[in-house]
C-alpha cells in the first residue's frame, strides 16, 4: 500500500506533462568522452567537459559514445548524484581482465580483489548484493554475488561504455543497489546499420604482470535493408601474478617465520609470484537486429566459459592443508531487446530488454576432480515506458522480473536448491525549470524464496518472501554560471538473498565456514547526499557528502569458532551508519603548440560501523589519485600517482592494512584520429616502482597483494 501511494503520488503529480527522449549531445559536451577538448580526457564525474582551447578539433559523435541512463538519452550533468563513465580512449587504457579492476580508479569505487581473476566493483565500501552488476540494462544473471569467489560473467574486452550510476534514476534498476550500479554496455544486440560493407573493432593486449595475452574482434555486417548482424569473440590467458613483494602479509610473514615447523617457515619466505593464479578464459557472441531510426529489435546468444585459480589462503597449522581451488565457469545466454517509437503522444517510446541464462560452474580440486558444482538457470525481463517531453517534465515507469533456480552439488554444498523471483514496478520522473532540476523516483519490490529440504544441511523446506519499497528525490540550482549545488534524499529497501539466510556449510573458494540465519529482516536505509558541480573555461570540480543510516544491516561476522577446519561467518543484523565523500577535479595549466596540459585529482572516503560491535568489515580507507595529462588531437601522455592510507579501523578479527603508493604512466597515439578513426596504440606502465600493495576490501588481502609491475601494450584497429 505504502508503495502505490508514493507511485500514485508521483505519477498523478507528472503525468499530465509527461517525460524525456533528449538526444545524445556532442561528444565533446559529454561525460566520460575522449574529446581533446575534455581537460583531462578522463572521466570527470557527472561534470560537463570544459574546451581546452577555443580551436579544439571535437569528436564525431557516436552511439558508442551516448550515455544512456535508465533507457533515457540524457546529458551527463543532468543526472543528479555522482557518475562516472569509460568509453574510448579511457576505457582501452583502464581495461583489465576484471570489472572491478578496470573500473578501480574511478572515484567513490575500489574491487574486492579476490585474486587477479575474481574482482568486483566495491562502491562507496559497498559489494555483493548492495552493488548491482549489469549488462546492457540487465542482470549478468550468473553467481557472482554469491559470494568473492565468483569472477562476474562479463568479459570487460566486449564492452563499448561502462557506467557508475547513483542516485534516484539507480532506482530504475534495483532496490538493493545501495552502493550503486555498474552497467556494461555493450554492441551484441547493433544499435545502428554501418555505413561501410562491414564494420570491425579488435583490440589486443599484452601485460607482464601476468603473462597476460588477449584479444577480442567483433564484425557488425548490413545484410540487405535495415537488419544488421553481429558476430564476436574473444580469448584470454594468463600465468601466475608477478607481484611486487611477499605472498603473505607482513603479520602472518612473522607467524610462519616463528614456527617450529619448516613447512609453514617456509611459506614466509613465498615471493614473486602468486600461486594459483593463472586464468584461461573465452567468449563468443553472434546476434542480429532491425534499425530504423529510433525502432530496434533484435537477439544475442553467447558462451563465456573461464577456468582459474583461486589464490591459496594458506594455512598456518601444519595439521591442516591449504587448498587451491580452481573454479571452471560455462554459461550459455541469449538476450532479446526492442526499442520502439511510439510518436509524438504521451509516450514517446516503449522498450523491452530480456535475457536467459544457464549457468554452471565447477570448482575443481588438485587433482583435477570436481568437488563441487553450482547451477543457475535464471531469466529476467524489464518493460520501460518512455514518455514524451512537455514543458521540461521527464520521467519513465515499468516494470521487472527476475527468476532464478539455483542448486549446489558437492562435498562443500553450503547452500540448499533455492528457487527465487522478483517483481519490481518502478517510476522515474525528472522536472527542469531554469536553473531548478529534480528528480524522484519509487519502487516496489516483492521477492518469494523457497530453499528446498536438504538433510545434509540440517533444514526442511523453508519459504520466505519480502516486500519492499523504496523512494528517493533529489534536486540541484544552478546558483552561478557553471556551478551547482544539489542534495538527494533516499529511502532503500533489500531483501535478504538466499545465501544469506539459508547457507550452512564449508566453502572451499572462500575457505569460510558460512552459516545463514532464516529470519532476517528486510534491510532499510535512509540516505542524504550533497552534491557540487562546477565548470568553466579549463577546469572542472565535483564533490559529493554522504551519509547512510540503515536498520537491520545484514553483514556476516567473523565467530571465532572452526568447523571443517575453517573459520565460521555467521549472518547477522543490526544498525549500521556510512558516512563519506568523493572529491574530483581538473585544471588546465598550459597550453604548448597543439598541446593542452592539464592537472587533476581525485580523493574519496569511506567510514561505516555497525552500532552494535564497532566498524563494518572490508571498509576501503582514504584514497587520493593524481596526475598530469598532456593532450593533442592524436597522442595522449599521462603520469598519475594513487596514494592508499593503511585502514586500521577493523572488523573483530579482521587485520589492518598497510597504506601503500603506485605511480602509473600511459602513451596514446591515434594515427588516424583526424579521419574520424579511433583505432589507436597504447603503453602503459603501472605500479612502476613494484610496491606490495593490498586492498582493504579483499578476504584475501592477506594472501593475495595487487600485481606487481604490469608494463602493458594494447592496440586497437577499427575498420
Amino acid at each position: 500500500m505504502r508503495f502505490f501511494l508514493l507511485l500514485g503520488g508521483m505519477l498523478a503529480g507528472f503525468a499530465p506533462y509527461a517525460a524525456i527522449a533528449q538526444s545524445a549531445p556532442p561528444a565533446g559536451e559529454r561525460t566520460g568522452t575522449d574529446d581533446p577538448a575534455s581537460p583531462t580526457g578522463k572521466p570527470q564525474g557527472s561534470m560537463p567537459a570544459a574546451p581546452a582551447r577555443p580551436d579544439a578539433p571535437k569528436a564525431q559523435p557516436s552511439a558508442s559514445e551516448e550515455i544512456v541512463v535508465t533507457g533515457v538519452r540524457r546529458e551527463g550533468q543532468d543526472i543528479l548524484a555522482g557518475t562516472a563513465t569509460l568509453s574510448g580512449a579511457s576505457l582501452t587504457r583502464e581495461l583489465r581482465p576484471t570489472i572491478g579492476e578496470t573500473l578501480a580508479r574511478q572515484p567513490g569505487v575500489s574491487a574486492s580483489s579476490f585474486g587477479p581473476n575474481a574482482s568486483r566493483p566495491v562502491l562507496r565500501g559497498m559489494q555483493g548484493e548492495r552493488a548491482l552488476i549489469l549488462t546492457d540494462g540487465i542482470g549478468s544473471l550468473d553467481v557472482s554475488s554469491t559470494s568473492a569467489d565468483h569472477a562476474v560473467a562479463i568479459n570487460p574486452l566486449t564492452a563499448e561504455r561502462v557506467e557508475v550510476l547513483r542516485g534516484p534514476a539507480a532506482l530504475v534498476y534495483g532496490s538493493a543497489a545501495i552502493g550503486g550500479i555498474v552497467d556494461v554496455v555493450d554492441a551484441r544486440i547493433p544499435r545502428r546499420v554501418p555505413h561501410e560493407p562491414a564494420h570491425v573493432d579488435a583490440i589486443a593486449s599484452y601485460g607482464s604482470a601476468a603473462n597476460e595475452r588477449s584479444g577480442n574482434a567483433a564484425a557488425d555486417v548490413p545484410v540487405g535493408g535495415n537488419f544488421v548482424f553481429h558476430v564476436d569473440g574473444n580469448y584470454s590467458e594468463t600465468d601466475d601474478l608477478r607481484i611486487g613483494g611477499f605472498v603473505l602479509s607482513p603479520a602472518l610473514r612473522a607467524e610462519a617465520a616463528a614456527s617450529p615447523d619448516p613447512e609453514v617457515q617456509a611459506l614466509a619466505r613465498l615471493k614473486g609470484r602468486l600461486p594459483n593464479s593463472a586464468a584461461r578464459t573465452w567468449d563468443v557472441a553472434a546476434g542480429g537486429a532491425y534499425v530504423d531510426g529510433e525502432n530496434n529489435v533484435g537477439l544475442s546468444v553467447n558462451h563465456y566459459d573461464s577456468l582459474y585459480g583461486v589464490p591459496i589462503r594458506y594455512s598456518l597449522d601444519p595439521s591442516i592443508d591449504a587448498e587451491a581451488p580452481r573454479i571452471h565457469i560455462r554459461q550459455n545466454r541469449a538476450d532479446a531487446r526492442a526499442e520502439i517509437d511510439t510518436g509524438d503522444g504521451f509516450l514517446d517510446s516503449v522498450r523491452l530488454r530480456a535475457g536467459y541464462s544457464d549457468y554452471r560452474h565447477d570448482e575443481l580440486e588438485a587433482s583435477g576432480a570436481i568437488g563441487t558444482t553450482f547451477l543457475s538457470k535464471g531469466y529476467e525481463a524489464r518493460l520501460d515506458f518512455i514518455q514524451s517531453t512537455r514543458d521540461g517534465w521527464g520521467g519513465e515507469f515499468g516494470a521487472q522480473y527476475l527468476h532464478r533456480n539455483f542448486n549446489v552439488i558437492g562435498a562443500e554444498k553450503f547452500l540448499p536448491r533455492n528457487n527465487d523471483g522478483e517483481l519490481g514496478l518502478f517510476a522515474l520522473q525528472s522536472l527542469e525549470r531554469g536553473p531548478f532540476k529534480a528528480e524522484a523516483a519509487g519502487r516496489y519490490e516483492h521477492s518469494s524464496i523457497q530453499a528446498f529440504a536438504d538433510a545434509g544441511l540440517g533444514n526442511g523446506d523453508m519459504r520466505r518472501s519480502f516486500d519492499a519499497v523504496s523512494g528517493a528525490l533529489g534536486a540541484s540550482y544552478e546558483i552561478a554560471r557553471g556551478v551547482r549545488l544539489g542534495l538527494n534524499a533516499s529511502h532503500s529497501e533489500r531483501a535478504p538473498s538466499a545465501e544469506e539466510l539459508f547457507a550452512n556449510g564449508p566453502h572451499g573458494g572462500t575457505q569460510a565456514f558460512e552459516v545463514g540465519d532464516p529470519a532476517l529482516k528486510v534491510e532499510k536505509s535512509w540516505g542524504l547526499e550533497a552534491t557540487l558541480r562546477a565548470s568553466g573555461d579549463g577546469y572542472e570540480l565535483g564533490a559529493s557528502l554522504y551519509r547512510s543510516w540503515f536498520q537491520h544491516y545484514i553483514f556476516d561476522e567473523r565467530t571465532g569458532e572452526v568447523r571443517d577446519n575453517l573459520p565460521v561467518f555467521q549472518n547477522r543484523q543490526a544498525d549500521a551508519r556510512y558516512s563519506g565523500f568523493e572529491v574530483e577535479g581538473s585544471l588546465r595549466v598550459a597550453t604548448i603548440g597543439d598541446y593542452a596540459v592539464n592537472l587533476d585529482a581525485l580523493a574519496d572516503y569511506t567510514r561505516a560501523a555497525i552500532v552494535s560491535s564497532g566498524p563494518a568489515p572490508r571498509i576501503p580507507p582514504l584514497r587520493f589519485l593524481g596526475g598530469v595529462e598532456a593532450q593533442s588531437d592524436r597522442l595522449q601522455g599521462r603520469i598519475e600517482v594513487e596514494q592508499v592510507a593503511s585502514q586500521h579501523r577493523t572488523a573483530q578479527l579482521e587485520t589492518p592494512t598497510d597504506s601503500y603508493t603506485m605511480v602509473n604512466a600511459s602513451l596514446s597515439f591515434q594515427p588516424f584520429k583526424s579521419r574520424g578513426n579511433s583505432s589507436s596504440i597504447t603503453l602503459s606502465a603501472n605500479n612502476i616502482f613494484d610496491v606490495d600493495a593490498r586492498r582493504h576490501a579483499s578476504f584475501l588481502k592477506d594472501f593475495a597483494p595487487l600485481p606487481g609491475r604490469d608494463i602493458r601494450v594494447t592496440a586497437r584497429v577499427v575498420l
